[in-house]
């Protein structure tokens, strides 16, 4: 392994890990997203009974919850945190995973991607069809699991797949894998991506493959994002090209579109990403490690299942504070999120929220307040400082904050 040292001060590894929808209280145009009072931490907390997270909490997320008004039930604050706290306010429109994570790596997109509320147009479904040879079912808004119960039969007799929506920017496919093989699903969704541009550029196809029979289908963890490609350069572009390890656990690659990384573990669960995240730590990366934690969004947030969520929650707590035990003296840790989804409300879509902000390691001054900060790209860019790399993405570094003197 090549020794970076010299050129990143301090800090030789950066661990990324983004808590899929993990909000921490709506911003002040949560209005406009139709999600007041969406709160997804202090809500699931409220709705359990108190979340029990011991680790998250000695880190300061009591701390950070309770400087900006009301604490988490069950998460106390510690009188000098180990970590960095603060929150980061999402500057570009929108509140879908593309925009979260690409603005965290440091692009703040000035117009959200479009949005379906009454399905995809003719203009969109015919060529579509065509392409792929046979009709669709669906074309609407709805719950990924709803959907499946109402049209799955439909579809084994068929052999159509289900076209579906929500509030995101999203064209998600779902099909049996007995009746549409999941590699010919991604075909599908290769073709779905290839018609969604310009004006219908959504942020992400999705396939969304399911087992099971009439009132027992069940989605698989063989979901795949097929994203639109970054339009510039994010922190793991410019990481990769400083000649760093860019690793990608989780979906990542599927939202980058597999740009700026030099390996990838496409985990499907909370559990294997925190287990490979380790495994890349022990491995002396020199570089970025960024994960996406995909269980609290994907299971619990849009199935409104706040008890789900909350457990999910808990076990993450427990392998984030077995991930400390392989962190060396250069890692620097940084958990945050992309967005909310808050499973106490009625909608089940994506709520438009704060995210936490926790960032420590050895080099990192405990106890320092961040406060608010303005774009979700603060980080990409204070994360890029922290390795040594000059760039331009949007957003304004907080490392002289927070190095250690």
């Amino acid at each position: 392994m090549r020794d970076i040292s010299m050129t990143c001060g301090n800090v030789k590894c950066v661990i990324l890990l983004i808590l899929d929808s993990v909000g921490i209280g709506q911003m002040p145009d949560a209005h406009l997203y139709g999600d007041v009072g969406s709160d997804t931490l202090r809500n699931t907390a409220k709705a359990v009974g108190g979340l029990n997270l011991p680790y998250l909490a000695s880190l300061g997320l009591g701390n950070l919850a309770e400087a900006f008004g009301e604490p988490i039930l069950g998460v106390p604050a510690v009188s000098v945190p180990p970590a960095a706290y603060g929150r980061m306010a999402e500057k570009s429109p929108g509140k879908d995973t593309t925009t979260g994570h690409w603005e965290i790596a440091g692009i703040v997109l000035d117009k959200p991607f479009p949005t379906y509320p009454h399905g995809f147009p003719p203009e969109v479904i015919r060529p579509f069809e065509r392409a792929i040879g046979t009709k669709i079912l669906g074309n609407k808004p709805a719950s990924g699991t709803e959907i499946i119960n109402e049209l799955g039969e439909e579809h084994l007799r068929t052999g159509y797949p289900i076209v579906y929506t929500s509030a995101d920017s999203v064209f998600q496919i779902a099909a049996h894998e007995d009746i549409i093989p999941v590699s010919r699903l991604y075909e599908i969704c290769g073709i779905a991506r290839s018609i969604l541009t310009g004006e219908y550029g959504v942020g992400r196809v999705i396939a969304r493959p399911f087992i099971g029979a009439k009132g027992n289908f069940t989605r698989t963890e063989r979901r795949k994002d097929f994203s639109m490609e970054p339009p510039s350069k994010t922190l793991l572009d410019y990481v990769k090209d400083r000649g760093m390890d860019v690793i990608g656990v989780g979906k990542i690659e599927d939202i980058f579109a597999f740009r700026g990384l030099t390996r990838s573990d496409h985990t499907g669960n909370n559990e294997d990403t925190m287990k490979s995240v380790i495994k890349f730590v022990k491995e002396d990366t020199q570089g970025l490690i960024i994960a996406n934690l995909i269980d609290f969004d994907m299971l619990y947030g849009h199935r409104n299942d706040p008890k789900g969520y909350a457990h999910a929650l808990e076990k993450v707590d427990g392998m984030i504070r077995e991930l400390e035990g392989s962190l060396k003296e250069g890692d620097v840790v940084a958990v945050t999120a992309d967005h909310g989804c808050d499973p106490t409300t009625p909608s089940t879509d994506h709520s438009r929220e704060y995210v936490p902000l926790l960032v420590y390691g050895r080099p990192i001054e405990q106890g320092v307040f961040l406060g608010t900060r303005s774009s979700f790209a603060d980080l990409g860019s204070t994360i890029a400082e922290l390795l040594g790399i000059k760039t331009d993405l949007a957003g304004k570094s907080f490392k002289k904050r927070i190095m250690r003197k």
